[in-house]
């Protein structure tokens, strides 16, 4: 070992609880500096397991957007430029929230990492959340408001238009993030959504690469795919449609074929597995042992899509923890999106492990 090296592992002996950014900061190197020392220690056996923290209960972290959301349902087709008749309901969304509770539901110890103002939406949120998963590291800003999203939807569920006022995110800083690091580092699997600012994200990116923590990459829209950089190693699952993989990879996806060169310019460039949905015509996914097509699960009626992509997501990620294969992990996504679609919840309240298990087997 060399100088450096036995000074960072005599600070953990000392006190193995210390994020990274804590013990960078003691010992007057960069962070990732300090995760290169540490990754060499690991490979030299002078620590076990992976990194210096051992995952409590396999708690998965979900960071980024926690949100109040309103749907406006029109009673007919839209008219433009003037009013339309309406119902309006209202519940807790954001992408990373959302997938807590699904998460939460389905049985797993997770906590939400998120950033809302004082007030009575974080109220909302707070309320509808704290029975699936613990809010212990959302910062709460005064004087800033939380995050909202309004869609308005067709008579027959589909989304015309969506609005967001998702300022406050900016404020969801990789120094704030990395004040979290004992969590993280202690985290079976990370999900974070690109809410979350650009830098925000690859600091988590780099921090999952250094320390072997899965994590999963859900991207929020199309204009958001800015906040990915281009080399994607370290991410364990990207999990995208296909006008966000248009706009990052600056290609024309109309068609299956065009999904599966697409998974493999997200392959190439470090993802090691990549799902891309297509809504009715499906998924591709892809990872080393080769790139397939999913047929999507029929929905008679559709009530809402909003949430769908998200329990899409979450079963993914559920799938992932209990071990399974690849075909079977993409169809308990599907099988988890449809029942939401047939749903007028975001997160529907039916859910649990072994439900989802039930609805499983009974489309095979």
């Amino acid at each position: 070992m060399n100088p450096k090296e036995v000074e960072v592992l005599e600070l953990i002996r000392q006190n193995p609880y210390l994020s990274q950014q804590e013990m960078a900061e003691r010992l007057d190197m960069s962070r990732p500096s300090l995760a290169n020392f540490i990754s060499n220690l690991m490979k030299q056996g002078k620590i076990l397991g992976r990194a210096y923290v051992l995952p409590e209960e396999k708690t998965i972290i979900c960071i980024g957007g926690a949100n109040v959301d309103r749907k406006f349902l029109m009673e007919h087709t839209a008219q433009m430029g003037t009013s339309n008749p309406a119902s309006v309901s209202g519940s807790v969304g954001g992408v990373a929230r959302n997938v807590a509770e699904n998460l939460g539901r389905l049985g797993h110890s997770v906590k939400l990492l998120s950033i809302v103002g004082n007030d009575s939406e974080w109220g909302l949120i707070k309320s509808a959340s704290s029975s699936y998963m613990s809010t212990e590291l959302t910062k709460v800003v005064e004087g800033s408001s939380t995050g909202t999203y309004t869609a308005i939807l067709e008579p027959n569920g589909e989304m015309l238009l969506a609005m967001a006022d998702m300022k406050i995110y900016d404020a969801l800083t990789a120094t704030y993030v990395a004040k979290n690091d004992s969590a993280l580092l202690s985290a079976a699997f990370l999900v974070i959504d690109l809410n979350c600012p650009a830098e925000t994200v690859e600091y988590v990116r780099q921090l999952a690469l250094a320390n072997e923590i899965p994590l999963a990459v859900i991207p929020v829209s199309a204009p958001k795919m800015n906040r990915l950089r281009e080399d994607l190693t370290g991410i364990s699952w990207l999990i995208l449609n296909q006008d966000e993989a248009s706009k990052y990879l600056q290609l024309d996806i109309a068609s299956t074929e065009d999904c599966y060169q697409a998974v493999e310019q997200f392959l190439n460039r470090g993802a090691r597995t990549v799902v891309i949905t297509g809504g009715k015509t499906g998924a591709v996914a892809g990872d080393s042992t080769g790139i397939y097509h999913y047929k999507s699960i029929q929905v008679d009626h559709v009530i809402d899509v909003t949430g769908a992509g998200d329990a899409f997501s979450s079963a993914i990620v559920h799938s992932v923890l209990d071990n399974r294969e690849l075909k079977a992990t993409i169809r308990s996504g599907m099988v988890n999106a449809a029942k939401t679609l047939e749903s007028n919840l975001t997160v529907r309240h039916e859910l649990t492990a072994v439900q989802l298990q039930k609805e499983l087997e009974e489309l095979q």
